[in-house]
Parts: structure tokens; C-alpha cells; sequence
């Protein structure tokens, strides 16, 4: 597939959602919603993208500074986080190991290995390590965790409980079946689900397992076939799909295509193997308007992306997680470019 010719990643929506504070969760149109507060799995979405940055403005930096002064406020001394705090600034739950722990522990090993800030990677680094004690119930939650060891490890190769908790995540995961038809480790696709596959190849490259390796790429290759409709992607919609079961193709949401994008961006730089940048390539023109619908997924003029494709066309509000999938997906676009 020919690479796709996209926009820069644009700032200009994520800094119109974010305050002093963190990340406004909710929009309406583009207009923040401030009733509904922020959330930690949005805020530590954030700090990803914003680490991630290679040539970040002062204002991207500013924003994970925020973010990153969110999360460990999140954090309890024990290492779990909390997930909702009202815009009066009161939390709504106590803390946890939901997918929020995860998505934390992810944003916090990101600014840890990846951020330009010395200040900022110190800071991440203290609370990545005291988060990487813990261990979440929940699949998810531990990839998304893994993935945040996964750039830890990438920076600092010697980072034992980073090491630890990345071969936790992938068995928490597991390897595929052995049904060629369905070879995956679930009976049921839900949601993030090529981050299973991305943590399952990092552990396996990172902790020198080729076998591993393999599962986790066999994982992927399955998933990108169940995910395209010719050379179009046409990711799994809200409510899943079940083996054996029917196949829905809306509403579908752009931190899928997202997820989708970083695990062939991973699977192409462990395998050296360009095939899987198509993968990458299909994600962005997903939200340039190569999907189901033949529809932009993106508002140029504000620089968000719309929260889903439904079967009428995208549902125009702009919330936080679909706007740092765009951004997240577009920093992708940049390197094949």
C-alpha cells in the first residue's frame, strides 16, 4: 500500500480540551464539556502523545507537565489511581486497578523514556515504579501497563520491575489458540484489542523469546485480516465481535484505529518488515476517509477528531479519546512520511 500523504499532528484541539488542571473527558461539537469532568484514562492518552513528541512546542510541553502533575495526584501510596475528578476538583471513586492504572502506567513509562523534559522523566520515572508494584485483575489493564514497561525497557534495558511486570502483561494475555480460524486468546474482540497483540510482540522482543514473538505477531496478522475489507480498515465496532457470532460495523471509534496503528508500528520496527506499515498507512486513511462510509473522521478546522463512525456518517463531538487517537495515529503518519 502506498504510503498515505496526511497532515502534521496537530495540538491546537487537545490544548482547547485541557485546563490547568488536566484533560476535559467530554465534548459537544468541539466545545468542552466541563460538567463531566476529566478522567485518568484520558489524561494519561495525553501524556503519551505529548512524550512522544519529537520536537514538542513549550506549550506541548507545558501540557504533560500537567498531565503528568494529574496522575500523581491520581495515585494513591499504595500505586493505584483513581479515575474521575469532577470539575470541582473532587474525585468520584477511590483508587484502583482498572484499565485507568494501566493507561496510567503507560503514560508514565512513555514521559519516563521518551519525554525531552529531565524534570518530567524524573517525575514519571518515580511514579511508573511505584504503579509497576501492583498487579490489575483485569487483561487489559495489564497490557496497557505492559506497554508503558515495554518504553521503559526500550530506555533503560536494565529496569527489572519494568521487565517484570512486561512478561506479567503477556501472560496475563496469553498466546493464541490453536483453531487457525480464530487464533486469539479471547472468544470475544472487545476493545484495544491489538494492544494485546502489541504487548505480547514487545515482551517477546524486549525479553528475547522468539516464540513469544511470534504469537504476538500471528495474533496481529489474524487481527488485521478480521479488521479489513479490501485494502480499507474496517475495525471492530462498540459491542464487539463474539465467535461464531454477527458482525457489526458500527459505531466505530477512532481509538480503535489508533490502538490498530501502534501495534503494526511496533510489529514494523521489531520485524524490519515494511508489510506492516501498511497497516499503519490504512489506520491513517481511515481517519482521512478511507472507511466504511467514505467519510472524513476529522475536523480540519479544529484539529479533533469526531468520537465515532456511525451508520449515518461520524458523530460530530469531539471528546479527548478521539482526538488523541488522531494525534497518536498522525505521529505515526510522520516517520512512513
Amino acid at each position: 500500500m502506498t504510503p498515505v500523504i496526511a497532515p502534521a499532528p496537530s495540538f491546537s484541539h487537545v490544548i482547547r480540551m485541557s485546563d490547568d488542571t488536566g484533560l476535559f473527558e467530554h465534548s459537544r461539537n468541539a466545545i468542552v464539556r466541563r460538567e463531566h469532568g476529566y478522567c485518568t484514562d484520558d489524561v494519561s492518552r495525553g501524556l503519551v502523545v505529548t512524550s512522544r513528541e519529537p520536537n514538542p512546542s513549550e506549550e506541548v510541553v507545558r501540557l504533560a507537565e500537567v498531565y503528568l502533575t494529574f496522575l500523581t495526584h491520581a495515585q494513591d501510596h499504595t500505586g493505584a489511581f483513581r479515575n474521575r475528578l469532577g470539575h470541582d476538583r473532587r474525585w468520584s471513586d477511590r483508587p484502583a486497578l482498572g484499565d485507568w492504572w494501566g493507561r496510567a502506567l503507560w503514560g508514565l513509562g512513555t514521559a519516563a523514556a521518551r519525554n525531552p523534559a529531565p524534570w518530567i522523566r524524573k517525575e514519571a520515572m518515580i511514579a511508573f515504579d511505584l504503579g509497576a508494584t501492583k498487579r490489575s485483575w483485569a487483561v487489559r489493564a495489564m497490557a496497557f501497563a505492559g506497554l508503558g514497561a515495554a518504553e521503559v525497557l526500550r530506555a533503560h534495558p536494565d529496569h527489572k520491575g519494568a521487565a517484570a511486570l512486561l512478561a506479567d502483561a503477556a501472560k496475563a494475555v496469553g498466546g493464541p489458540g490453536e483453531d487457525p480460524d480464530w487464533p486469539w486468546p479471547q472468544e470475544h474482540l472487545t476493545y484495544a484489542n491489538a494492544s494485546l497483540a502489541e504487548v505480547v510482540i514487545a515482551a517477546g522482543k524486549l525479553g528475547g523469546d522468539q516464540q513469544v514473538l511470534e504469537s504476538g505477531l500471528r495474533m496481529l496478522s489474524w487481527l488485521h485480516d478480521v479488521q479489513r475489507t479490501g485494502d480499507r480498515l474496517s475495525v471492530i465496532a462498540v459491542g464487539g465481535y463474539r465467535r461464531d457470532g454477527p458482525r457489526n460495523r458500527h459505531d466505530q471509534q477512532p481509538i480503535e484505529v489508533a490502538s490498530f496503528a501502534d501495534a503494526c508500528a511496533t510489529a514494523a520496527e521489531v520485524t524490519g518488515d515494511p508489510a506492516w506499515d501498511d497497516g499503519v498507512s490504512q489506520a491513517v486513511a481511515w481517519f482521512l476517509g478511507d472507511n466504511d462510509l467514505g467519510t472524513p473522521m476529522w475536523d480540519s478546522t479544529t484539529g479533533g477528531s469526531y468520537d465515532g463512525l456511525t451508520p449515518t456518517g461520524p458523530n460530530p463531538n469531539q471528546g479527548a479519546e478521539s482526538t488523541l487517537a488522531l494525534v497518536s495515529t498522525l505521529q505515526h503518519a510522520r516517520r512512513l512520511s
